[in-house]
């Protein structure tokens, strides 16, 4: 028995190692800690090629907040966690976007885009709107940047615009060749943007361009002219469309350029204008009239319909084009305006008063800043003078059908150019079109139950331009790039979480 005995602090010892051992087994280890890695891709040398979409201009201005919420500068975060090296931006000098040129403020040269000051949300007297900040930027555009820059993009470049040389020029101001944003920071007067990209030896690149040569010519409410089959931008003004064929070359030579050293890449495709909130903000029949107001529009228009009648009778127009353009206003909020369309038929020489009016229908769409000015008088000094209403708007208020036709023929033939390009070097490719066209028709849901939507103002996606995204819709378009990329370079980059990202600058 004494034997059993002297087992016992031996079996203590067992128990009490076990009784350990179960502690070790239900304690949860530490998760390993996730390794990014690019794949076959090569993150180290990063640089983005682009328009003001690649720039972060929000709010209708470029400034640094906007520029740190780019998406290149997101993805530059996602590919410092796989290998990636530093993305120079070329900052403005404040956060208010606004610039001078040898010191002037009041920049009217042919093809420089707005320098103004960004947009912030003011609450008037009439509700709220938006308003440029207060104040004068602090961005001399002649004083050039020292060294090389990774984010390439340019506020209102087109396509064939980024292989120009002398693009960044003084004296190219002066004459509409140059782009103010890329004098301050080219490398020569001679330079170009393709030329100063390639320079850096890229080992990845992103490409999204193209969008300005479309939406210059939507945004102006189709004041200008279908370039189709004329490849020479010589002839061009400044909101025509580009020929496709000429895109095409454009984005091809930058894709060959960036890739002839085994540059990896990712492209991006064309949003359809028709979805974002300058489009799709005014209703077409803004006018909210009272029984007086209407009986004396309609009278004032009963010539005019009564000219109608007789052109019809005399078959100058058909029945359909009659109803189309006979004007006619009731009491109530929802009154149509009257536009010039330049597609009617033209009936000046039956009558000279019968200019091409008519009323807009659900078909036509009215751009963001004419719901301030839809209902001012064309003459102070006569109340009767109401824009919209007594005095036709113009061609660059709307986009009539016709118009929506000749952008959706070339953005289809822009897209198609840029899958092909992305098949034939094997680029990551990004469907903008169809992620921009989900948020404007059913909204984006987040992480917290939120869901950003194209609403103007309200819905978190775009700025206060109505065309550029806020920082969260620029964070959901770095999320679409990462996806292709690491879809097709076998990466596992994690993205960005876009409600790290304001919805909307609130002042």
């Amino acid at each position: 028995m004494k034997k059993f005995y002297a087992l016992f602090p031996l079996l203590g010892l067992l128990l009490i190692a076990c009784s350990d051992d179960d502690d070790a087994q239900t304690t949860t280890p530490d998760p390993d800690p996730i390794v990014f890695t690019s794949g076959t891709a090569d993150f180290s040398n990063y640089v983005s090629i682009g328009n003001s979409l690649t720039a972060g201009f929000s709010d209708n201005a470029l400034f640094i907040a906007g520029q740190e919420a780019s998406f290149p500068n997101m993805l530059a975060s996602n590919f410092a966690l796989a290998g990636g090296g530093d993305f120079n931006i070329p900052f403005m000098a404040d956060n208010l976007g606004g610039a001078t040129i040898n010191g002037l403020t009041d920049l009217d040269m042919d093809g420089s885009p707005d320098i103004g000051n960004r947009l912030f949300l003011a609450f008037t007297a009439d509700g709220p709107a938006p308003t440029p900040v207060p104040g004068q930027g602090t961005t001399e555009i002649t004083e050039k940047l020292s060294g090389t820059f990774n984010n390439m993009g340019l506020p209102g470049a087109k396509s064939y615009e980024l292989l120009a040389e002398g693009y960044g020029s003084v004296a190219g101001l002066l004459m509409g060749t140059a782009n103010p944003y890329f004098v301050r920071f080219s490398s020569s007067e001679s330079a170009s943007v393709l030329g100063d990209a390639a320079a850096q030896g890229a080992t990845f690149f992103s490409l999204w361009a193209g969008s300005n040569d479309i939406l210059l010519y939507a945004t102006n409410g189709g004041s200008g002219v279908d370039r189709t089959g004329n490849p020479n931008p010589l002839e061009y003004d400044r909101n025509d469309i580009t020929d496709p064929g000429l895109l095409a070359n454009a984005l091809g030579a930058i894709v060959q350029t960036m890739t002839a050293n085994g540059a990896g890449g990712v492209i991006a495709n064309l949003p359809d204008v028709t979805d974002i909130p300058f489009f799709t903000t005014v209703p077409f029949n803004p006018a909210p009239l009272d029984e007086a107001t209407a009986a004396a529009l309609n009278g004032a228009y009963a010539a005019y319909n009564g000219g109608l009648q007789l052109a019809f009778a005399g078959n100058a127009i058909d029945a359909d084009e009659l109803a189309a353009r006979t004007i006619t206003f009731t009491a109530g909020e929802s009154n149509p305006v009257v536009i010039l369309d330049e597609d009617l038929t033209n009936l000046t020489g039956i009558n000279p008063a019968l200019v091409n009016l008519r009323q807009t229908t659900s078909d036509d769409l009215l751009i963001l800043t004419s719901r301030t000015f839809i209902g001012t008088l064309a003459n102070p000094n006569d109340p009767t003078s109401v824009n919209g209403l007594a005095v036709p708007l113009e061609d660059r208020w709307v986009l009539t059908p016709e118009e929506q036709e000749a952008i959706a023929t070339a953005l289809a033939a822009y897209n198609q150019t840029i899958e092909a390009i992305a098949d034939q070097f094997g680029l990551a490719f990004v469907d903008a079109n169809a992620l921009l066209a989900e948020l404007n028709a059913n909204g984006l849901p987040q992480a917290d139950g939120s869901v950003v939507t194209s609403t103007f103002a309200t819905g978190g996606g775009f700025s206060l331009d109505g065309v550029h995204p806020s920082p969260r819709g620029y964070a959901i378009l770095a999320n679409a790039f990462v996806e292709a990329i690491n879809e097709t370079y076998g990466s596992n980059l994690p993205g960005v979480n876009p409600l790290d990202f304001t919805g909307l600058y609130i002042d």
